[in-house]
């Protein structure tokens, strides 16, 4: 966006420099426990101190920052104990969301979960793991859309931000990709047999693998 379309203060300056923010921190632009130095980031996005101000305040509301004490913020750092806090609640609400889109899923949506498993199966079999941790996301994105449970939704989206860095550490591991990718066509499978007990079985079954992963 050009410096003179780019408003400099107010709400929209503030959201504008906590969406730039987001996103470098879920892509790993921004390292866990980075500095985030007011004066640098004001001038990187071209906006005042005030609104990188608020939108840290915004982040750490969110869980991806926390303030340190008379030494500013920086990005947060989750260890694996908060790792495996938050995948534990995930379980219920993913496993929810799994039994929601068993019955309200379209034949059309049923199909697209049929062809992200396809893609993923490819992206194991070229040994793909950054693809293959993209379309994993990208599963369960579909998955919690399908339902129809926005509450569901909104805390997920939440709690799975804050989880960036242990997911794709976790794609990375030699062998992982191809374990979870058994449990995600289970979960598929699960929803397009419009079984919504199996389905949430399925996801809470791939969650206690993931925790077993992180503890690892």
């Amino acid at each position: 966006m050009p410096n003179k379309a780019r408003p400099s203060t107010g709400e929209q300056a503030k959201q504008h420099a906590l969406a730039q923010l987001r996103q470098a921190i879920l892509h790993g632009e921004m390292a866990p426990a980075q500095r985030l130095v007011e004066n640098e980031l004001a001038e990187q996005f071209g906006v005042t101190r005030a609104s990188i101000r608020g939108a840290l305040i915004d982040l750490e509301a969110q869980g991806l920052v926390e303030r340190i004490r008379n030494r500013g913020s920086r990005v947060r750092v989750v260890t694996v104990e908060e790792a495996v806090a938050i995948t534990e609640c995930r379980m219920v609400l993913e496993g929810l969301c799994a039994a929601k889109a068993a019955v309200a899923a379209s034949d059309a949506q049923l199909a697209e979960l049929t062809e992200l498993g396809t893609a993923m199966t490819k992206a194991v079999a070229d040994g793909e793991p950054v693809t293959y941790s993209d379309l994993n996301h990208e599963l369960h994105a579909r998955i919690r859309e399908f339902s129809g449970q926005r509450t569901a939704l909104e805390l997920l989206e939440r709690l799975n931000a804050q989880l960036v860095r242990h997911r794709f550490q976790l794609a990375l591991r030699p062998g992982r990709p191809q374990q979870s990718l058994k449990e995600h066509l289970a979960m598929i499978e699960a929803i397009r047999a419009r079984d919504p007990e199996a389905a949430e079985k399925a996801v809470r079954a791939h969650l206690s693998s993931v925790i077993e992963a992180l503890r690892d």
